[in-house]
């Protein structure tokens, strides 16, 4: 292999966490590599703090306040894809305005 950076930016995490070949990296063209490798990082942000509470994250903030700011980026990187995606979260509705009672 080389001695570059793209060994290590783009080679090596598609081989350890997408679980790629060197023949099925050769295969692919750069276009599709960096696809891929922007699509695992969206992936990684938007559930870097699955199971973590806004009070767990303002605990650990205290300690390390570059987290509020990763937390932040993680929401906004997973709301936008929910609205991309056509996710939308449910209302709360009453009983009475589920059966059209007012």
């Amino acid at each position: 292999m080389r001695d570059d950076p793209d060994t290590v930016c783009l080679y090596i995490p598609l081989m350890k966490d997408l679980n790629m070949s060197w023949h099925e990296i050769k295969k692919c063209s750069r276009s599709e590599l960096n696809g891929l490798l922007q699509a695992y990082n969206t992936h990684e942000t938007m559930h870097a703090f699955d199971g973590y509470t806004s009070e767990s994250i303002s605990n650990l903030a205290k300690q390390d306040p570059s987290i509020r700011s990763k937390y932040n980026r993680s929401m906004l990187t997973k709301s936008r894809m929910e609205d991309r995606l056509l996710i939308k979260k449910k209302k709360q509705v009453g009983f009475k305005q589920s059966l059209g009672i007012k």
